[in-house]
């Protein structure tokens, strides 16, 4: 059992690196972009990446706090299911401080339903800033953020489950 959960959960961290890496990778390119192409792309991440991060970021907390539940106390996986843990945690405090007031300006002119509507108005206020290089740069380095916070925390799981003896 506990080797399965620790499969579900580097599946799950890996979903959701691979999500804010992408982001992360495409910066250089987006950066060339002028204001009305950027703002034009931005919308093609909804709902796809709201739906990765959900199973992705979400899922891979949630079973690295239960592997960590189950894995012994003081061992070095332990404390590197710990540290996994608490990178998943900046990771997904970094959207919401950072990233998801940006995202609530890109997408207010869009017609929303449903849960996307739902998620964009959690939260509170969007981001006080009209000017859109302020906005893009936030939205883009913090997306560099989570992208190094998710990657040592996957590879953190990932020697937890996989013991190296030297």
């Amino acid at each position: 059992m506990l080797q399965a959960l620790q499969v579900v959960t580097i599946v799950l961290a890996a979903i959701g690196m691979g999500l804010s890496l992408a982001h992360a990778l495409g910066l250089p390119g987006k950066r060339r972009l002028g204001k009305d192409s950027y703002l034009a792309v931005q919308t093609i991440y909804y709902p796809g990446f709201t739906i990765g991060g959900v199973f992705g970021e979400l899922g891979a907390m949630v079973t690295t706090f239960a592997l960590l539940l189950f894995t012994p106390f003081g061992r070095p996986a332990f404390w590197l299911t710990t540290a996994a843990l608490t990178g998943l945690l900046l990771a997904h405090a970094i959207y919401w401080a950072i990233t998801h007031p940006v995202n609530r300006m890109w997408l207010r002119e869009q017609n929303l339903q449903g849960a996307g509507a739902a998620f964009f108005a959690a939260g509170g206020k969007d981001s006080g800033s009209s000017d859109w290089t302020a906005l893009r740069d936030r939205w883009e380095y913090s997306h560099v953020a989570r992208a190094v916070l998710a990657t040592a925390s996957l590879v953190a799981l990932v020697l937890a489950a996989v013991p190296v003896e030297i």
